[in-house]
């Protein structure tokens, strides 16, 4: 039996595959004798809080990412970091193509208008015209799970969709230069993990080679977009609209980027439905269990 220190909350029956085991809640590094700790994706588990655990093994992330957990850290220790990333493709995938046709056809900007009461019926009037999703490009930041998953959703409407990766990936779409990517898309969603290479990655420059009619979706990590910068061309009219449902320095967001026009913008919900936060809590879990009863045995 080990201890777990549990620092997210969970929900009713997910860490059913840690019974047996003594589960003790608290933040990262609050507990000396934990050997493993599960955690959510947001929760920094620095260097220092590492060390004020001993005899920690294995550090479970509830989601995707665990750009929060310091990587180095851990390796120099022989710690485990799991994901679980496998639940929450399908909902985040719904969310990321929800915000391609939001923003594409200006939807937060009509229900605006419509709730202020400033709607005079249908009409002509071109600065209301949103941006076809049928028929359009998407270009992909990262074919991984999510990426590919966003893909087939973009098949049904018909969009031509290419995908940027680091490696050719010996599939129909594949464009190995990034920047001829982004001047050929006129839609670029970001799907690729915060890292040192991945920081800051679409930043002016590169929105610079978006079409003025382009949009952009960002459901990945907010600091590989340069905030600054998009919310610039978005002021200047240099993108048509954005689509954002994650932010850097989440929960804080950057008041430019709120105030900037044609932005769709949500509170990172991508994995928020109920089946998908229990099958990402009930899978980190299960790994956990997995890799505590490997080094038991």
């Amino acid at each position: 039996m080990a201890r777990i220190l549990i620092s997210t909350p969970v929900l009713d029956g997910c860490l059913d595959p840690l019974r047996g085991h003594e589960l003790v809640e608290g933040e990262p590094g609050s507990d000396a004798r934990a050997r493993a700790l599960i955690c959510d994706p947001t929760q920094p588990v620095d260097a220092a809080a590492q060390a004020r655990m001993p005899q920690l093994r294995v550090i479970g992330v509830a989601g995707a990412g665990c750009d929060a957990v310091d990587q180095s850290a851990a390796q120099a220790r022989a710690i485990a970091v799991l994901t679980a990333g496998e639940g929450l493709v399908e909902s985040t995938a719904d969310v990321a193509f929800g915000l391609v046709i939001a923003a594409s056809r200006l939807m937060h900007d009509a229900e605006q208008s419509l709730r202020a009461g400033s709607w005079a019926g249908w009409r002509f009037v071109e600065e209301r015209f949103g941006r076809d999703v049928h028929g359009a490009t998407l270009g992909l930041l990262g074919f991984g799970a999510i990426g590919r998953a966003v893909a087939r959703r973009a098949s049904g409407f018909g969009m031509d969709v290419l995908h940027h990766t680091r490696h050719p990936t010996g599939l129909p779409g594949w464009v190995a230069d990034l920047d001829e990517m982004l001047g050929a898309c006129d839609v670029l969603s970001v799907h690729v993990p915060l890292s040192a290479s991945t920081r800051g990655l679409i930043d002016a420059r590169r929105i610079a080679l978006l079409r003025d009619s382009a949009v952009l979706v960002n459901t990945a990590r907010g600091a590989v977009v340069d905030e600054q910068a998009l919310a610039e061309a978005l002021e200047q009219g240099r993108l048509f609209a954005a689509g954002l449902d994650v932010y850097d320095g989440e929960p804080a967001v950057s008041p430019r980027l709120l105030a900037a026009p044609r932005t769709v913008m949500l509170p990172h919900i991508g994995s928020a439905t109920l089946r998908t936060r229990r099958a990402m809590l009930r899978g980190i879990a299960g790994k956990v269990a997995h890799v505590l009863a490997a080094a038991e045995g």
